[in-house]
C-alpha cells in the first residue's frame, strides 16, 4: 500500500474509534487468544486494550493472528496489585464496569446499554475474571448456553459481546460521527505512522517498549 494510501486508511479507522468502549482482560494467560481478542477490537473501532496477569510481563503478540491488527490498536499492562485501583478510577470518569461471570444475577449479554461508557472485562482461561473485580463491576453479563458447556472460549466470547457493542452504537449513529476530536486523531496518526514504520523495518514485529505499563497513583 502506498503511503498516500496508507495515511488516508489511518484517517478512515481514526474516524470509526470507539474511546469509550474500552476491553480489560483479568489475568489473560494465553497469548494466542490475547492475539485473537486484539484483532476483533481493531475490528470495531476499540482504541484501547488493558491486561494483567500475574507474572506483571507483557505478552508478546502473534502476527500470524493479529493480522496487523496489533498496529491499529493500543494495549496497555496493568500490574495484577493495582487492577483495582485502576478499575476505580474508571467508574469514577463515569464507566459502567461489566464483567462476564455465570451468576444468579448476571444477565444476557444483549442487555447491556454499549452507547454508556462501558469497561467490558473477560477473564482468564481457567478461573474467569477475579472475585474482587466481579464484586466491583456494576454487572455481571453472560452468553447462553445450550450445550454441555457452560462457555465459550475467552476470543470467541469476547468476539460476540464487541459485536453486540459495536451493533447499539451503529444503531446510534457513533460510527457516522467521529468520537475523537481533530487534535486526538492527528495525535494518534503521528503515533501509529511512527508505529507502523518500526514494524515494517523489523518484519511486523512491534517493540515491546510500545506495550505501555499504567502507572496507577
Amino acid at each position: 500500500m502506498s503511503s498516500d494510501r496508507r495515511q488516508n486508511k489511518i484517517d478512515e479507522v481514526l474516524l470509526n474509534k470507539q474511546p469509550t468502549l474500552e476491553l480489560f482482560l483479568d489475568n489473560i494467560h494465553d497469548s494466542h487468544n490475547l492475539a485473537a481478542i486484539i484483532r476483533s477490537c481493531d475490528a470495531v473501532g476499540i482504541l484501547n486494550i488493558y491486561y494483567t496477569n500475574q507474572k506483571n510481563e507483557s505478552f508478546k503478540t502473534h502476527k500470524t493472528i493479529t493480522q496487523g491488527a496489533h498496529r491499529w490498536v493500543n494495549r496497555f499492562r496493568i500490574k495484577d496489585d493495582d487492577k483495582i485501583k485502576f478499575l476505580k478510577q474508571k467508574q469514577d470518569e463515569g464507566y459502567q464496569i461489566v464483567a462476564t461471570h455465570i451468576e444468579e444475577g448476571a444477565v444476557n449479554y444483549t442487555e447491556i446499554d454499549y452507547t454508556k461508557p462501558t469497561m467490558i472485562i473477560t477473564g482468564n482461561e481457567k478461573e474467569g475474571v477475579s472475585d474482587e473485580i466481579i464484586a466491583l463491576s456494576n454487572q455481571s453479563i453472560k452468553i447462553p448456553m445450550k450445550g454441555m458447556v457452560q462457555s465459550l472460549n475467552v476470543s470467541v466470547a469476547t468476539a460476540l459481546i464487541l459485536y453486540e457493542a459495536q451493533r447499539q452504537l451503529e444503531e446510534k449513529g457513533r460510527y457516522q460521527t467521529p468520537q475523537l476530536t481533530v487534535e486526538q486523531r492527528n495525535k494518534i496518526k503521528e503515533e501509529w505512522i511512527y508505529r507502523d514504520t518500526i514494524a515494517r523495518r523489523s518484519k511486523g514485529k512491534i517493540p515491546l517498549k510500545f506495550i505501555e505499563e499504567v502507572k496507577i497513583n
